[in-house]
């Protein structure tokens, strides 16, 4: 329950992280570009917001995947989505229509589904430096290729696969915190700072930030936001089994209806995704945009 309880926390936190950034990354239309919004970020009190925000997300996920398994932890991130729906309703005081709710409670029984009947478990702790190596080279190769696409097309193209990229890189970030958290729980925090993962981390976080914020800046939220939220989880089962071992009820019924549970959350993210407001602005700003055009 630990895994799953700080899940949940972390996905929360995500949800106020991309909501607050995204407001503060996209609200000023004479915001300056290249390096110069770097300095219009680091005064942004929101912006500032949606970090801390960010960071209590790393803690919780950190402890999520230290007591919980990667199929399991990552998956549930997923609910950040509806978590901001509902502080877009909340919050920001946007209408949220009765398709986006419908998406929003298709995903939460789809993830319901699949946890319940695929019953991720186990695995090992320290997984064997060849199949580190693997993994890592195989997923910085697709992030590299995705990055080098991105330099060009439509606004939407290049935040698709800005998204893509940011989503693979997250996660791997998660094994290589997962195996940090592990080495702290054995070492100590002279051993981890020892060892090769607690680097990965700072590393991964790096690139992981600035492919994320690159897609929030090249396009829609609605765009960038489905696609890192379903390959995610998608790559993470794949490091979970290939990485830490973990295991499956092997069963042909229940494996398909797992997969019958993750095909409909990926659905419900795209419909949810697809309803919602295509901006982050509240109802009563609308005439005012109106009248101002």
């Amino acid at each position: 329950m630990t895994g799953i309880v700080f899940a949940l926390l972390a996905a929360g936190c995500n949800a106020v992280s991309m909501t607050t950034r995204h407001i503060a990354s996209t609200a000023e239309p004479n915001r300056p570009a290249g390096w110069r919004l770097a300095g219009y970020l680091l005064t942004n009190l929101q912006w500032l917001a949606g970090w801390a925000a960010q960071i209590g997300a790393f803690v919780c996920q950190a402890i999520a995947l230290h007591g919980g398994a990667v199929s399991v932890v990552q998956p549930l991130l997923v609910t950040e989505l509806v978590i901001e729906l509902v502080l877009r309703r909340a919050w920001i005081r946007q209408s949220i229509t009765p398709a986006a709710w419908g998406g929003a409670l298709v995903t939460c029984a789809g993830l319901a589904v699949f946890i319940v009947a695929a019953e991720p478990r186990g695995g090992n702790p320290v997984p064997a430096a060849g199949r580190w190596a693997s993994s890592i080279v195989a997923c910085a190769a697709v992030v590299a290729v995705l990055t080098v696409l991105a330099a060009r097309g439509s606004p939407g193209r290049r935040t698709a696969l800005l998204a893509a990229a940011a989503a693979v890189t997250w996660a791997l970030e998660a094994a290589f915190i997962k195996t940090a958290t592990d080495t702290l729980a054995q070492s100590g925090v002279a051993g981890m700072f020892a060892r090769w993962p607690v680097y990965a981390v700072a590393a991964g976080g790096a690139v992981g930030v600035v492919l994320e914020q690159a897609a929030l800046q090249a396009g829609p939220l609605r765009v960038s936001q489905p696609l890192g939220v379903i390959i995610d989880p998608v790559v993470s089962i794949a490091l979970s089994v290939v990485l830490f071992g973990e295991t499956f009820v092997m069963d042909a019924g229940v494996l398909t209806a797992a997969a019958i549970g993750f095909c409909a959350m990926c659905a419900g993210v795209v419909v949810l995704t697809q309803t919602v407001p295509p901006t982050l602005q509240p109802d009563s700003a609308e005439p005012r945009r109106a009248r101002s055009g």
